[in-house]
């Protein structure tokens, strides 16, 4: 049942006075790590399962490659205040669009290297599987992968709460906001529930945590943390969290604020460094900005970013098919005017043949090579029309083909934007990595909110010093996509 979103929000007990200083106290803890010869709160490295997991970040590094010498250097970096500002990394490893098999041999291989690593420095770390906020994904498959290599936790944390995309976790209850509407609907209730590949019936996470392991999570595996515990304060969190060991327990976070997160995460910390508390994650992106004690800025303006002279024109390339997405796109389209040039990829020509794909994407790429060029803004969008296949793993094979035209595209584009937005998680995963070219990434901020902007310097990238912007399929209201590239436009 759908809920008011406001009188919900009014109706919950109080946040303690003292919530607004949390944050800070964490980012004081972590910093001490850093002077410590035997750190007891480990480094954090969140494995993102598509792009858009920094998008309450700034100042973080991407990883997209994962050997043993490339995590060991970073290990060394993230332990130098001057070298990282926060302690820890991402990784991306994109593995929602692989089949489970390979997902769960990715993260494998990941957690070894990432053991290596820190053997190699002396540094502890643990793990955040970044996942959706609307609960789509491999799970719990990813944190199966992690505790067969790592052994396992005291307990699998579950924390899918998201401010900035209006996900909220009450009386254990996944909530997805509709602001137009002014309801918190149940997650299972949404276009998100119904996904091809990740569908779920539960919008309670208990049940849904029972649903998803189909016989390898009992309901009395499930803990949860409740408001009224999580605001009564740090010690009444911690108390729960001493009474979880090994095998795990599942908790669910219940959250209706940033600050709720940062108690527990200052729970969290505590636990593992007074009890040897050791803890998975599987959680939106709100939690990991909390864990690395990362306050919040404003989005980016297009005044500090620079630009080439004449300026070329911008890039959006859209392959999500949320209905968010949809929605933000006729916006976009509608108010834009003769403005942008919109090429339109018809997806039945991309799945019919490797011809029938080449064609229409060297088609597409002339246009819009001559439009760049003129400064004129481009979007590149596949035809709305959302094809399935008979099964979940026939329908990741059809993305994995219209994926692999969208790099084709970026990839071979001669002439470079004045940036690149890549709407939806595997698009930009795919765009960044595979067409881009990016290895190792900083991320700037946010271009609105939920929306991550990143910067990749290497001289192996494509185009290094780009801003690339990673767009969510599910983030934003419809006129968020509009509002970054008319902002950006920079003129009239």
């Amino acid at each position: 049942m759908s809920l008011d979103l406001a009188s919900t929000l009014a109706a919950l007990p109080p946040l303690p006075a003292q919530a607004s200083s949390y944050r800070a106290q964490v980012k004081a803890a972590l910093d001490a790590q850093r002077s410590s010869s035997s750190p007891a709160i480990p480094l954090l490295v969140a494995l993102d399962d598509d792009p858009t997991g920094t998008q309450t970040c700034h100042d973080v590094t991407v990883l997209t490659v994962w050997d043993v010498d490339t995590l060991t250097a970073e290990f060394r970096k993230t332990r130098e205040s001057s070298s990282a500002p926060f302690y820890g990394f991402f990784i991306l490893t994109n593995s929602r669009a692989l089949h489970p098999a390979p997902a769960r041999a990715l993260i494998q291989d990941i957690c070894r290297n990432l053991q290596a690593a820190s053997q190699a420095t002396a540094l502890p770390f643990e793990v955040v599987l970044r996942g959706d906020s609307t609960l789509r994904g491999h799970f719990p498959l990813e944190p199966e992968a992690v505790a067969s290599v790592l052994g396992d936790a005291d307990a699998w944390v579950l924390c899918p709460f998201f401010l900035q995309g209006g996900r909220y976790t009450i009386g254990d209850v996944h909530y997805v906001a509709d602001p137009e509407q002014g309801l918190l609907v149940p997650a299972a209730a949404t276009p998100f529930a119904r996904d091809a590949t990740f569908g779920y019936t539960s919008s309670n996470l208990v049940d849904y945590a029972v649903e998803k392991g189909k016989g390898t999570i009992k309901r009395g595996d499930v803990v949860s943390l409740s408001l009224e515990v999580i605001r009564s304060g740090i010690e009444s969190i911690y108390q729960v969290l001493r009474t979880l060991s090994a095998p795990r327990k599942v908790l669910v976070v219940n959250a209706a604020a940033e600050e709720d997160v940062d108690a527990v995460v200052l729970a969290l910390l505590k636990a593992a460094a007074d009890d040897g508390k050791r803890f998975l994650f599987r959680t939106g992106a709100a939690f990991v900005s909390a864990r690395l004690g990362i306050a919040p800025i404003a989005p980016i303006a297009s005044s500090t970013l620079t630009f080439a002279t004449p300026r070329p024109g911008g890039l959006v390339i859209a392959g999500s098919y949320v209905p968010k997405t949809t929605a933000q796109l006729d916006v976009l389209t509608a108010k834009s005017g003769d403005k942008l040039t919109t090429l339109v990829l018809p997806v039945n020509e991309l799945l019919a043949s490797p011809a029938s794909a080449d064609s229409t994407i060297r088609a597409a790429r002339a246009v819009a090579e001559k439009e760049l060029a003129r400064g004129q803004d481009v979007l590149v969008m596949t035809s709305r029309d959302l094809v399935v296949g008979a099964d979940e793993a026939a329908s990741l094979d059809i993305g994995a083909t219209v994926a692999k035209a969208l790099v084709s595209f970026l990839a071979d584009l001669a002439v470079k934007p004045a940036y690149v937005i890549a709407k939806g998680g595997i698009t930009s995963s795919d765009m960044a990595t595979k067409a881009l070219g990016f290895r190792r990434a900083q991320v700037v901020g946010q271009a609105a909110p939920g929306v991550p902007l990143w910067r990749c310097d290497e001289p192996t990238a494509k185009w290094p010093g780009l801003p690339y912007v990673v767009f969510p399929g599910n983030v934003g209201s419809n006129e968020t996509l509009y509002e970054v590239v008319h902002g950006w436009r920079g003129r009239d």
